[in-house]
């Protein structure tokens, strides 16, 4: 079975200089790549089932998004935002891609890294050759978006492992049922033990610090800005939604449907945000559309 490569590339911002962390699954000379980009607070960890399954076909690399897991954290917070994300990726995409013939990568975005992929898909000359948007569109809703933005910068910290996976657990219920294993995977990949013995989330707290500073009128012209990236979107494009999502509803799913690329539309029944694709019909369901 495929293991991965813990690698690094260094990446830039107007703050300075900053190391990216990633996964690397399958031969590492193969140069059909799949990007899988996380969400807000969560790690490449999340993709292992999905990347070992597909790494048959593609050489599948996992960042942590600048601020989490393994990669450096900002030192100005306020960089913490889809722009710097999208360069960083493109840094990404040029080392994943140095020597080969061809520049392009397919895509797998949950949530956050669907918007980053949005966006870079977007672009002039992209490199995304396909994309899947798990559980995300250009309209975000407010009561969902204050609910992560409180979550995200709660300092909570855990006497041992057990009351931190409870706490991952409860809290990411959404994701839909998952055996004990599962959840205690889906914890530990986001837990780490401080010095004093502690256990406390793995990432960065200012990541809340962008989320603070929305008001209505930037949140008005960011969904604006999202739309016009998306109607700018030419690439084949499947759309994940979980059924009972509170992030990307029903009827913003369908509009998208007819909107921009086109996308394929899948529902998980029961799931709410988001599908983690650790499952065997989800996989699936991935693998059919960037195989086929």
């Amino acid at each position: 079975m495929s293991e991965a490569r813990i690698k690094h590339v260094q990446c830039s911002s107007r703050a300075g200089l900053h190391r990216i962390a990633y996964k690397e699954w399958g031969d590492q000379d193969n140069p059909r790549v799949l990007l899988c980009v996380h969400g807000v607070t969560r790690v490449a960890d999340d993709f292992d089932a999905l990347a070992r399954d597909l790494s048959d076909t593609y050489r599948v690399v996992c960042p942590d998004v600048v601020g989490r897991g393994r990669s450096d954290r900002l030192r100005d917070p306020q960089l913490y935002a889809v722009p710097q994300y999208v360069a960083d990726m493109v840094t990404l995409i040029a080392r994943a891609t140095a020597g080969s013939a061809d520049s392009r990568v397919d895509w797998f975005g949950t949530s956050m890294g669907g918007l980053i992929g949005m966006v870079l898909a977007s672009l002039p000359d992209t490199p995304i050759a396909k994309l899947v948007l798990n559980d995300i569109g250009p309209v975000l809703d407010e009561a969902a978006m204050r609910r992560i933005a409180d979550y995200i910068g709660q300092d909570l910290r855990f006497p041992d492992f057990e009351s931190g996976a409870r706490f991952v657990r409860d809290v990411s219920s959404s994701f839909g049922p998952h055996s004990d294993e599962e959840w205690r995977k889906l914890a530990a990949d986001v837990l780490r033990q401080a010095p004093n013995g502690e256990w406390v989330r793995h990432y960065d707290l200012a990541l809340a610090e962008p989320f603070k500073a929305i008001t209505a009128s930037r949140a008005e012209m960011g969904q604006a800005a999202l739309w016009r990236a998306f109607d700018a979107i030419r690439c084949p494009t499947l759309l994940v939604r979980g059924e009972l999502s509170d992030l990307l509803s029903h009827e913003t799913a369908l509009e998208m449907s007819t909107r921009g690329p086109g996308p394929q539309l899948a529902e998980i029944k029961g799931v709410g945000h988001a599908p983690t694709f650790v499952h065997a019909d989800q996989i699936a369901l991935a693998r059919a559309f960037l195989l086929g």
